[in-house]
């Protein structure tokens, strides 16, 4: 089968993916949804058919692949899935084939196609996370009511059992729960999911705003503050260490940053430490008196997420292919030690 289709349907996921979002946020809003929701769900969604046209440009042209002459008639979107549709009747056991199908018609808002497409994809390999988080996510489409029940819900408990890391799968899940009314369950899965994701994001930032809604569902009210009087300051003993398959990647004047920053609200980190990664493992204590800022310091806050980086450019901010890890959120009047791995690359 030629790759030309393969690349028209990919690059047709990711015009058409704007063309899904906009109708979803509307409707969304109408039930009264959260932006927010939404927000994670464009966040998440884009990652696909950005990596496919990124891993496309960096192996070069498909004409150089599949031996399309340079001056060939580009094919159409229409022709591309034609002939998917055509492949997958002659050889129906290419997963591969049924994902990409899958991810083309939901892209076209042709949610009840693609179901059956990853349920083709179940029936070859039943292990396959994405098709079960895919399955589960286009059920809900296809619905009237939007529910995730039944065996959509099923399949994404089965898919973090097998990879409890999945993203797509926790958020999907808490909206299940959130849905059922569920709101603990549903801030509690979602807070799991929080540690995965990039720190300042926009993501980041929706996820924090469903679970802070959650919470105030189920009557659970944020930790109170203790009154600026009365309180102490904060100080946070962080222990960090780099995973063994990342010190090959460490290169001379990197810098490790270790930091503390609200789990909402600006992005600004409320403490930072700065030292050389050479020092690696390392302990720091993050106190007020890191802070960029009197009024944003740790004692400010009674939760922030804490994490650590290592820069190659020796700037704060990240870079592709600066090495991070996070503890997650933890309580500032914490007086245990915090353990960082630093274990993925940015």
């Amino acid at each position: 089968m030629k790759l030309a289709f393969y690349l028209a349907a990919a690059a047709m996921v990711a015009v058409a993916l704007a063309l899904l979002l906009v109708p979803l946020l509307r409707e969304g809003r109408r039930h009264g949804r959260s932006r927010g929701v939404f927000a994670l769900a464009l966040g998440i969604a884009l990652l696909l058919p950005l990596g496919a046209g990124a891993l496309y440009l960096h192996i070069g042209a498909p004409v150089a692949l599949d031996g399309v002459p340079a001056a060939a008639k580009p094919m159409d979107f229409g022709q591309a899935l034609t002939e998917l549709r055509a492949h997958l009747r002659q050889q129906p056991g290419d997963a591969q084939g049924w994902t990409l199908l899958a991810e083309a018609t939901t892209a076209l808002k042709q949610p009840d196609e693609a179901r059956d497409a990853w349920d083709h994809a179940l029936k070859i390999d039943p292990n396959n996370v994405a098709a079960m988080v895919g399955w589960a996510e286009t059920d809900s489409m296809a619905r009237g009511d939007h529910l995730i029940e039944g065996r959509a819900l099923d399949l994404l408990q089965h898919a973090l059992e097998l990879q409890p890391d999945s993203q797509r799968a926790l958020w999907l899940l808490g909206i299940s729960q959130f849905q059922h009314a569920r709101y603990a369950d549903a801030a509690a899965t979602w807070r799991k999911l929080q540690p995965l994701l990039e720190p300042a994001s926009s993501v980041a930032g929706a996820v924090a705003e469903q679970i802070a809604n959650a919470d105030a569902r189920a009557g659970i009210k944020p930790a109170a503050e203790p009154a600026p009087a009365t309180r102490q300051d904060a100080a946070l003993k962080v222990e960090v260490s780099l995973a063994p398959t990342l010190k090959d990647k460490l290169q001379p004047g990197d810098q490790l940053y270790v930091y503390a920053r609200a789990v909402s609200g600006p992005p600004m980190p409320l403490a930072v430490a700065k030292l050389a990664a050479t020092t690696l493992p390392a302990t720091v204590t993050l106190t007020d008196a890191m802070a960029m800022t009197p009024e944003l310091k740790l004692s400010s806050v009674a939760r922030v997420l804490v994490a650590a980086r290592i820069s190659h450019s020796g700037e704060p901010i990240a870079q592709p292919g600066d090495l991070e890890g996070s503890a997650g959120i933890v309580d500032t009047d914490r007086k245990t030690p915090i353990t960082i791995a630093i274990d993925k690359v940015h």
